[in-house]
This record gives C-alpha cells, structure tokens and sequence, in this order.
C-alpha cells in the first residue's frame, strides 16, 4: 500500500466511517456496519470490498456472513495514520454518532434479520 492508495481510501465519507468502526471495535460484520451507519449492505459491501482489495481490511467469511477488520499486515506509517485519524475523528460528527450505536447494538443482532 502507498501512500497515495491510503489517503485516496481514506478520502470517502463511507470508508472512513466503516474505518473508524473497524479500528474502534476490532472486526464487524458487513449487516453491523450497514446498520451503524445507515446505508444499505450493497454500497458498503462495495467499499469494503474496494478496501480489502488495497490490503487495508481483511475479511473473513462464517456461514453466509462476511466479518471485515483492520489488516494486521499494514506498513507501521499505516497504522499510525489509522489510529491518530480515529482518535482524531471518535469524537466528531458522524463518527462519535456511529460509535455509540455500535456500542449499542448486540454483536450479530443486525446479521440475524
């Protein structure tokens, strides 16, 4: 990953949220994140997806259910972006607005309707 690909990434509303919900919680499911966020499970499939392409997620299928979290394989200077970004963000609008419904949410609660 370059720097370019990570800003170009981290450049899109959507992605940036699904991002900060990833570094925040560890690994969610694309229903969880979809729910949190308001947006429907295609377009953030989409980005995930886009994102798992450039190295920056990693996802995990269990049963009919796609979990996505933050590559353990990121360059550190990427990392250290991701979690000065999110403590940056965590307490912003939209971002503080999704942490507390993923905190309210049951884990796979969402994934079961």
């Amino acid at each position: 990953m370059t720097p370019n690909e990570l800003f170009s990434l981290l450049s899109d509303e959507t992605r940036l949220r699904c991002l900060v919900l990833l570094q925040k919680e560890g690994r969610l499911c694309v229903c969880e994140i979809s729910q949190i966020i308001g947006s429907i499970q295609p377009k953030i499939s989409r980005h995930l997806a886009l994102m798992r392409k450039s190295g920056l997620v990693t996802d995990e299928r269990q049963g009919q259910w796609v979990y996505y979290s933050i590559s353990a394989s990121l360059p550190d200077w990427a990392k250290k972006i991701l979690i000065s970004t999110v403590n940056t963000l965590m307490n912003e609008h939209p971002f503080k607005s999704d942490i507390k419904k993923m905190k309210a949410i049951e884990k796979g609660s969402s994934c079961n309707n």
